[in-house]
């Protein structure tokens, strides 16, 4: 697949990408939550967007709301989260792959400035998304 060049990036997927850039180091953002964020589209179109253009940004911090590494990226991302000190949980025993989970509730970024706060203590992750 070519390169896409920056007039050649969709309009969303350009918004999309930049979201992906303030996320801070070890800090991540679900799709959904990048969509909310943006006030357009949803996580099926986030994910689209960071499949196609997302190589150029740092991708890992854009994630499954359910705290799982990308498939068949697990390595590198984990590489990037132990990097950067993004919070994980170990896998479960009994849990089939044995990859580490994101621990949601420590690492999700609500788009403040600060970078602080994760969850505004409801576990929704959208206490300060009304960045629009």
């Amino acid at each position: 697949m070519d390169r896409v060049t920056a007039e050649e990036l969709p309009e969303y997927a350009e918004r999309v990408l930049e979201v992906a850039e303030l996320i801070p180091p070890g800090r991540v953002m679900t799709y959904g939550d990048v969509a909310e964020w943006l006030g357009e589209g949803g996580p099926r179109q986030v994910g689209r967007v960071m499949a196609l253009y997302g190589g150029a940004v740092p991708w890992w911090r854009v994630v499954r709301a359910d705290g799982r590494p990308l498939p068949g990226h697990e390595l590198r991302a984990l590489g990037h989260y132990r990097a950067e000190g993004t919070p994980l949980r170990e896998a479960a025993r009994t849990a089939e792959d044995r990859v580490p989970r994101l621990d949601m509730r420590r690492a999700r970024w609500d788009g403040r400035e600060d970078g602080s706060g994760g969850d505004g203590g409801d576990g929704s992750g959208a206490s300060a998304m009304a960045h629009r």
